[in-house]
């Protein structure tokens, strides 16, 4: 009869393949009915700073992402993908903080905000 240490398996280490390189999210966008509020509510709970703030929308910075507080008829809920080549995915858009990007849609009715990488 074996014992259990005859069953133990030693396993050889792999050497993992090259990754390509992955995208960056740059925020995720979720809607708020009063601006201020949001803001208040966050900042005063978490470890976060203002990056951006008017009366559509604001943008919090964390450690490892960024949080969009948008007016729900203002702005979609999406998230934001930051790439150099963004203009593939159709015309950009420069917007107001001086950031460009286009919308698009997933096969789900998702949002998705493609930025212009600076």
């Amino acid at each position: 009869m074996p014992t259990p240490l005859s069953k133990k398996r030693i396993s050889k280490k792999k050497i993992p393949a090259k990754k390509p390189k992955l995208d960056h999210i740059h925020h995720i966008a979720i809607p708020v009915p009063n601006i201020a509020k949001a803001l208040e509510w966050y900042t005063s709970r978490f470890n976060c700073q203002v990056e951006y703030v008017d009366e559509t929308w604001a943008l919090l910075e964390f450690a490892n992402a960024k949080l969009a507080l948008v007016l729900p008829d203002e702005h979609p809920s999406h998230f934001a993908l930051s790439r150099s080549d963004a203009n593939k995915f159709g015309e950009l858009v420069t917007h107001r903080d001086g950031l460009k990007s286009v919308y698009l849609t997933d096969a789900f009715g998702n949002s998705i905000e493609v930025l212009e990488a600076l």
